[in-house]
């Protein structure tokens, strides 16, 4: 039996775990960092199947105990992760579809465990929780958890019958931006005041000011949370919750520097002081490993699935911070012939149909071909790697 035959194979004989997986994730629906009784089906299947479980896994650095790392060591080689996701959405469950391709990760690991005769390496596959609010990946690569892999690789859940070889995404800050004036009555003193108001629209005006120079990547969006108390009162106290994001980490960088030059000037102007505090960690953009694209590509349409372009960066993903750290891709698999949004019912609902679950298999093949490949191929793992070190070499520079 030929390497892809026996993936398919391989892939099919775990398949009923991997739904049964997958509709228990649908009924926990648990949310970020609470998710406990998904994480723990999940790492139960892969401890069966001879992984090397580690549960909770990284949990006093992250603050919660819903991470796993599963390691099936099979001699000496390189060294594969696949990724897997579970958090749901508040309201709407698993409107991310977390529920379909997170145990589509566990099932590419599960077949890799039954073929142990035909590779040499490290497989493994880690659940990275909280996607949907500080990816966990993100303190994760900062560890350097995923920096001695050849690969991470994942799928997400998508719609509209094409599937797409990688999920391009954007660089995302965010902070809580807070002006300090001083309250006086509007109308018997307000010579006495300095509008902390006055001195946030300020500062959005001057951003918006800057946006014609920006590149077309960057997006900047704010809301005022706190304007004042009463419109009879100059305001000694405002909030902004913004974000931004860019194509890369030095253009991250210099956005930083002006959207701060606009805080510091609209405070200055106004007699105000600004703070700036995190709202949440940094997202990175993706480093897009063309070597990788391609077989994706052709993988897809090996196994059912027609293949379109990369689509445009118009959100952010933890597994950007892992692309920084070594290759990595997060092909987009299509689980209905309807296009349906992200954090949708009608995606939810998807995940539960036929088609959805025949997507989960052939996304399943795909990754597994995918890491055997790295495993076994030095010329294409060494491809791999010069592509991706060309491409963080790209993102290095700093061109807003």
């Amino acid at each position: 039996m030929d390497r892809s035959s026996a993936i398919r194979a391989a892939v099919r004989a775990n398949g009923d775990d991997a739904v049964q997986l997958s509709e228990k994730l649908f009924d926990y629906a648990e949310l970020p960092y609470h998710e406990l009784k998904s994480s723990k089906a999940m790492a139960e299947l892969l401890e069966k199947a001879g992984f090397e479980v580690e549960y909770p896994f990284f949990q006093e650095e992250l603050g919660y105990g819903s991470a796993y790392r599963a390691t099936l060591k099979n001699g000496e080689g390189p060294k594969v992760a696949f990724l897997a996701e579970y958090d749901a959405l508040p309201g709407i469950g698993h409107g991310c579809g977390h529920n379909l391709h997170g145990p589509l990760s566990v099932l590419a690991g599960l077949a890799m465990a039954k073929l142990t005769d035909r590779f040499s390496g490290t497989v493994q596959v880690i659940g990275t929780p909280a996607e949907e609010e500080n990816g966990a990946k993100i303190p994760m690569a900062s560890a350097g958890i995923f920096d001695d892999l050849d690969l991470a690789v994942m799928m997400h859940s998508w719609s509209g019958g094409i599937s797409q070889p990688d999920m391009d995404v954007l660089s995302l800050r965010c902070y809580v931006v807070e002006f300090y004036g001083r309250e006086a009555h509007a109308v018997a003193g307000p010579w006495m005041g300095a509008s902390a108001l006055a001195a946030a629209r300020k500062f959005l005006d001057l951003v918006d000011a800057r946006r014609e120079c920006f590149t077309r990547d960057v997006r900047f969006n704010a809301i005022l949370q706190e304007g004042g108390k009463a419109p009879n009162i100059i305001p000694g106290y405002a909030k902004i919750r913004l974000e931004f994001r860019t194509d890369s980490r030095g253009k991250l960088e210099e956005m930083d520097r002006i959207v701060r030059a606009c805080a510091d000037g609209a405070a200055l102007a106004m007699d105000c002081r600004v703070t700036f505090t995190p709202g949440l960690l940094d997202f990175d953009d993706m480093v897009r490993v063309k070597s990788l694209e391609a077989e994706v590509s052709r993988l897809l349409e090996e196994n059912g699935e027609k293949a379109g372009e990369v689509l445009p960066a118009s959100g952010s993903s933890d597994l950007g911070n892992v692309s920084y750290r070594c290759p990595a891709i997060q092909p987009l698999i299509s689980i209905a012939d309807q296009p349906y949004a992200l954090h949708t019912e009608q995606l939810r609902d998807a995940t539960r149909l036929p088609k959805a679950h025949q997507a989960m298999e052939h996304g399943a093949c795909v990754l597994a071909e995918l890491a055997m490949q790295v495993l076994d191929d030095a010329d294409f793992r060494a491809a791999v790697r010069n592509d991706f070190q060309q491409a963080l070499n790209v993102k290095s520079r700093r061109l807003i």
